[in-house]
């Protein structure tokens, strides 16, 4: 049976790294994703981007990354698919980390956000 959360986690992350302790000193059972050797497909970040529910998928990205002013992905005319399809190209793109249940997503910046999530 799949786990009930699933945590996307860049290790060289200090604020991924608090979220995995957070999980694993509360006891809870969870899925880590690596996704920078895992990547989630087009489809998985649609659905992680819907149940962020957030208005563009830039709330999901990395705006600051050299990566994403090289790609010119700060270019407004750019849809949210267009967005999407970049993640799915540039993994590293991808904000973290990343909490997922079956119906809701957050970003752990702040760590609180996790918490709240939580039971």
């Amino acid at each position: 049976m799949p786990s009930e959360f699933i945590l996307y986690h860049n290790n060289r992350c200090g604020k991924s790294r608090a979220a995995l302790a957070l999980l694993e000193e509360r006891g809870i059972a969870f899925e880590t994703v690596r996704y920078l050797d895992t990547p989630p497909d087009l489809s998985t970040l649609t659905g992680i981007y819907r149940k962020l529910g957030l208005d563009s998928v830039r709330g999901m990205m990395r705006t600051k990354d050299a990566l994403y002013k090289e790609l010119g992905l700060d270019n407004p005319a750019l849809s949210n698919d267009d967005l999407l399809h970049a993640i799915a190209e540039h993994p590293a793109l991808l904000e973290r980390p990343i909490l997922v249940t079956a119906d809701k997503a957050v970003i752990g910046r702040p760590l609180e956000n996790i918490a709240a999530l939580l039971p």
